[in-house]
């Protein structure tokens, strides 16, 4: 006989998992649901195993980014806008330290592919938007500046999201995105002041936050 999903059972594991990430606990089967109320099988029951449990725990990093960027409502003006989207990056990373760095886990197998892809698709949009507003040149792939912006967002965020240096760092976005998209095309004045604008209403605080 099948057994039963619960929902709430799948999410404490879940947030069980992240806690002893963040408190560099060795997680193993037992270890993992000791104190949640629930027994080894369901392990198996809601992941298939270990394996599936660290997909899980990845997927929940991209769906926790995915619902970050739904919240970033759009402009005038792309360039700010996908500052924004910036921030909003480097906040959930900040925000969820130990779901960031498995999410680029790649020895496990996310349950839906299409996820990393999606929150993707946001930086795409707002890259596409530039275009037409004739920020960018008419020649940008909407993806490749995407891509590269996710990389500057990356290098930087892995550098404060439980590693050596401040959240401090993170200001270095603002000259960095703007050598980046006046590179694209977008009049260096004009693309300073997106940038900013962008970053002074959205910039994170700071890291250290718990993976709930």
């Amino acid at each position: 006989m099948a057994r039963t999903k619960d929902p709430a059972v799948r999410t404490r594991l879940i947030e069980r998992a992240a806690l002893m990430l963040r408190t560099r606990e060795p997680i193993t089967l037992r270890s993992l649901v000791a104190g949640t109320g629930v027994s080894t099988m369901a392990v198996y029951t809601h992941f298939g195993g270990m394996d599936g449990m660290w997909g899980a725990l990845r997927q929940e990093g991209f769906t926790r980014l995915a619902a970050r960027f739904a919240t970033v409502t759009t402009s005038t003006d792309p360039v700010r806008d996908l500052t924004v989207l910036i921030a909003a990056y480097f906040g959930n990373a900040l925000d969820h330290p130990d779901l960031y760095r498995v999410m680029f886990d790649a020895n496990y197998e996310l349950e839906d592919l299409q996820a990393a892809d999606d929150t993707l698709e946001h930086l795409v949009q707002a890259v596409r938007r530039g275009v037409d507003a004739g920020r960018f040149h008419p020649d940008t792939v909407p993806l490749d500046l995407a891509i590269q912006s996710w990389a500057v967002a990356h290098g930087l965020v892995s550098l404060v999201a439980g590693g050596p240096l401040p959240p401090a760092t993170l200001d270095h976005a603002v000259p960095m995105l703007t050598a980046l998209l006046s590179g694209a095309g977008d009049a260096p004045g004009r693309c300073r002041a997106s940038v900013e604008d962008g970053w002074r209403t959205t910039r994170p605080s700071g890291g250290g936050g718990d993976a709930r």
